[in-house]
């Protein structure tokens, strides 16, 4: 049976190069993952004022992300770091402390970025915030995205046919990533 794998999204922007390579990665994995974007961009800020009652949107991204099997993030670098509304849904997910929903889950981490560095930078920070939470992340292959503005046509199709195999090799490891928990 296919594992549930929850797909979170750094960038929020509605023509965002990593949602659409989140949307190619869900295509490759279709009978052999089901992944589902689970939104991000909705949630209040973390504030631990807000844990004795916390927002509908923390309640319901907390459920998720429990239900899910694994977890792929797919993200651009901001200012060489985390886009600002990922890390907050790493903390909305991390608490209250001593009840988060991250730890066991298989993960995976894809960076893209228009320049040819892919996001690098973000692609270690987000590890590094995800060893924290006893996220096991899949180690090989790596996945940093240059030139991401040159791998889409108009309908948001991958254009380059060794992006599409790369992704595809990607998925097919991470299947194999997730399988072993």
């Amino acid at each position: 049976m296919a594992k549930n794998i929850a797909v979170l999204v750094g960038s929020l922007r509605k023509d965002s190069y990593n949602r659409k390579i989140a949307n190619e990665m869900i295509r490759l994995a279709e009978g052999k993952l089901n992944m589902e974007i689970i939104e991000i961009g909705n949630l209040p800020l973390y504030s631990e004022d807000l844990d004795e009652n916390p927002p509908l949107q923390w309640t319901a991204f907390r459920q998720k992300i429990q239900s899910a099997d694994g977890i792929l993030v797919v993200s651009p670098e901001y200012n060489r770091t985390i886009p600002g509304a990922l890390k907050n849904a790493i903390d909305v997910g991390s608490r209250p402390y001593g009840s988060s929903v991250w730890p066991g889950k298989p993960g995976a981490v894809v960076t893209s970025s228009v320049s040819s560095l892919g996001g690098l930078a973000a692609n270690h920070h987000i590890r590094q915030a995800f060893v924290f939470v006893d996220v096991p992340l899949m180690q090989q292959p790596e996945a940093y995205i240059g030139n991401s503005s040159k791998i889409f046509g108009e309908d948001g199709k991958t254009v380059v046919p060794d992006t599409e195999k790369f992704l595809q090799t990607f998925v097919d490891a991470f299947q194999k990533w997730v399988e072993k928990f």
